[in-house]
């Protein structure tokens, strides 16, 4: 049998990947990667701020990622530089920021290490709780969207004049990549999330005959990636984060062997790469 806290991270584990899932096939989609590395970055700002003014952890991360989100969404609109400058910049800086302001703060004692790499061993039923109802909320909201987000993803314009009002959908989805950043913080740390989210998408895009079907895929081989990569931890006592990571690029590298059958790609996922 094995310990509470390892069947904990599991729960939790599985739980994150169930919702990483849908979210990192728009990633891909919408070759978004660089947006989700400045979410996470932002996230280490969060938690300075967290504790400099004693605030609730998840609430302070989720404020922060969504307030640079909303920033990134008016930058763009006034086109003073291109996409990938403004992410490159608001990343580096944010996350700067939040290295200085933890220095200035001596009289805490911070693990750096486990807010960069996550520690998914020590999550408590009360983290659990609050990654299985954040993401139950947040595939509610996918459901919800799916059609304005698919459609935009696919063709803007034509989502704009179907009246679907693209924007708002692209809000509401950096939205919920705030909240997810926010939720996996504790799991897989501020450096690893990006890769949950990017790393069993891509390895359902190679198996999926729909967009739908990718969504289910990528959310399973995240779940099994959690699994292999804890009881990897277990097996050769390596840091849990890192070595889910691990295990979900052993499934994608395992994805581009020959042997492995790929279905064809749905044409919506080809325009929506060349997007």
């Amino acid at each position: 049998m094995f310990d509470d806290f390892f069947l904990r991270a599991i729960f939790a584990g599985v739980g994150l990947a169930l919702t990483t899932g849908p979210l990192g096939c728009f990633i891909i989609w919408r070759r978004m990667a660089y947006f989700g590395d400045t979410i996470s970055h932002s996230a280490l700002l969060g938690v300075a701020l967290s504790l400099l003014f004693q605030l609730n952890l998840t609430l302070s991360v989720f404020a922060v990622a969504a307030l640079v989100s909303i920033l990134l969404l008016f930058l763009q609109r006034r086109q003073a530089l291109s996409a990938d400058a403004l992410l490159g910049i608001l990343s580096h800086a944010t996350l700067a920021i939040g290295l200085v302001i933890v220095a200035f703060m001596s009289w805490v004692r911070i693990d750096l290490i486990a807010f960069l790499f996550g520690d998914i061993l020590a999550v408590s039923p009360s983290d659990i709780a609050v990654i299985w109802g954040g993401g139950i909320l947040v595939l509610a909201a996918i459901v919800w969207l799916w059609r304005p987000l698919l459609a935009s993803t696919v063709n803007p314009e034509l989502a704009e004049a179907e009246g679907l009002r693209p924007e708002r959908a692209r809000l509401f989805f950096m939205l919920l990549m705030a909240v997810v950043i926010a939720i996996a913080m504790k799991i897989v740390g501020i450096l690893l999330i990006t890769a949950l989210l990017i790393i069993p998408a891509a390895t359902a895009r190679r198996f999926a005959g729909t967009p739908e079907t990718m969504a289910i895929f990528a959310s399973l081989l995240g779940a099994v990636a959690v699994v292999g990569g804890l009881f990897g931890s277990l097996r050769y006592d390596t840091p849990s984060g890192p070595s889910i990571v691990v295990a979900a690029l052993v499934l994608f590298i395992i994805s581009l062997l020959p042997l492995v059958r790929r279905s064809g790609t749905p044409a919506a996922q080809q325009r929506g790469q060349s997007s």
